[in-house]
């Protein structure tokens, strides 16, 4: 009961603080001149990294995507990390790339790198392929970091789709602070399952189809707009999505960069950059911008989700145990006093105290002892609860960007929170147990294996 209670005290707290930060948000991109950002002398030069492992299936149309970003200087990074399929041929083919002499700075030990590749074609100039020996993705960013010519370097998963505008809308905060070095900076990331793309560029929005991909829909809904923007808001944001974030890359650079040994990287570097910026006393800052700003494919089956939801849950035990010296630490403000408590209670812990909980139940049951009037009024009130705040986050995002034109498409995801909690939550729990059971009892260390469709496929109509 009284984890229940401050779980969804915390829960109404982050909504109340992330509607506020929206609304802010909304009203200052109404009066941002980005024109004016993006034509400036002192616009810093980008570095966008994309590791790529068997991405033949979407890796020419994303790069693409990534060559028509709107930005005055940057470059495109592609790391292909020792590929098994034709990922890197294809990449040659379509770009007509060529191997050339290159001198590397290894700032940040990695696997070793094969060969530099840059395009015969002036206007793909500011495209660079890096080949190297498989180190998985950590290993594969601080290779690009290695080359990197930038002064901030984008990470972004390969697969996904950004927004042309999205390096822009990512310096802005980077450009706005004073007092406190910017040090990191992540977007809204939603789900391009049966959208409609076209040469890289997302054309046309649609509600998923099929049902997982509807529900992931709604729950990064709830992660990002209710939680990572309240986060922000609140100075005690720990984690930056591996699809989409930009970074100061001395500050990578002298935390030691990517940890290669943690399947939850991206994590794992923000609290490590957090720490190091407290521990040399250093005002600092990481934002999340409420823009959506990346557009990535969902998992379609149970077997490829449970497995990044298992990695998911390996790597949050992870980074919470690699850093445990922050826990309940004043030394780290609100980061230690609030964000990493939250993080161990209601996200590691979260499904290991339901799934207790139930068995706790089921053995009162079979007691034949349960209270079934106080049972029902708790089953009832946490159901209304979570379609409540999921109810509240489609909305919110709906009033906020209005990417979902036809209304049908909303009462489509309303209906699916409904039966969420009923087919998809359950799993959720199931994985996480099953993360901490390969984490601690397996020692699984593995990636784990994404198995994608790619976006050639045109968005069925709804």
């Amino acid at each position: 009961m009284i984890y229940a209670i401050s779980i969804f005290c915390f829960y109404f707290w982050l909504a109340i603080v992330s509607a506020k930060e929206l609304i802010k948000n909304i009203n200052e991109a109404k009066t941002t001149n980005y024109d004016a950002l993006i034509s400036s002398p002192f616009a810093p030069m980008i570095s966008v990294l994309a590791p790529a492992f068997n991405e033949s299936l979407t890796i020419v149309e994303n790069i693409k995507a990534l060559l028509g970003l709107y930005y005055p200087s940057f470059e495109i990074i592609v790391i292909n990390d020792g590929s098994k399929d034709n990922t890197l041929e294809k990449t040659i083919a379509a770009y007509d790339l060529e191997k050339v002499p290159y001198s590397i700075d290894y700032k940040i030990p990695c696997k070793d790198i094969r060969g530099i590749y840059k395009s015969r074609i002036s206007a793909y100039s500011n495209l660079t392929v890096v080949d190297k020996i498989n180190g998985g993705k950590a290993d594969a960013l601080n290779s690009g970091i290695n080359i990197a010519k930038g002064d901030y370097f984008v990470s972004i998963d390969v697969d996904s789709i950004i927004d042309p505008h999205a390096l822009k809308k990512l310096i802005k905060p980077f450009f706005e602070e004073t007092d406190k070095k910017v040090i990191a900076a992540g977007g809204v990331i939603q789900i391009a399952n049966s959208c409609t793309i076209e040469h890289g560029q997302l054309v046309e929005i649609n509600v998923p189809e099929k049902f997982l991909p509807r529900c992931q829909v709604i729950e990064y809904n709830r992660a990002f707009l209710m939680g990572r923007l309240a986060w922000s808001r609140l100075d005690g944001l720990l984690l930056i999505s591996g699809a989409l974030g930009l970074f100061d890359k001395e500050v990578v650079i002298n935390c030691g960069g990517y940890f290669t040994k943690t399947v939850g990287e991206d994590m794992e570097l923000v609290v490590r950059m957090r720490k190091y910026m407290a521990d040399k006393k250093l005002k600092y800052k990481v934002v999340y911008i409420s823009d959506p700003l990346c557009w990535t494919e969902a998992p379609t089956s149970l077997k490829v989700l449970g497995s990044q939801r298992n990695r998911w849950t390996r790597g949050t035990i992870d980074t919470i145990l690699l850093h445990k010296n922050i826990f309940f630490n004043p030394r780290y403000g609100f980061m230690g006093m609030v964000s990493h408590p939250y993080w161990v209670f209601f996200e590691w812990l979260a499904p290991i105290i339901e799934m207790l909980g139930i068995i706790y139940f089921i053995f009162i049951a079979l007691l034949g002892q349960p209270n079934w009037l106080f049972f029902s009024l708790m089953l009832f009130f946490v159901y209304f609860f979570a379609i409540t705040f999921s109810t509240y986050a489609i909305l919110f995002d709906h009033l906020a960007y209005h990417r979902y034109k036809d209304k049908r498409m909303i009462i489509k995801l309303i209906v699916t929170s409904w039966l969420e909690p009923f087919f998809y939550h359950p799993l959720i729990v199931y994985w996480g147990i099953r993360g901490n059971y390969d984490y601690f009892i397996r020692r699984k260390k593995a990636w784990g294996k994404m198995t994608r469709s790619g976006f050639s496929k045109p968005a069925a109509a709804n």
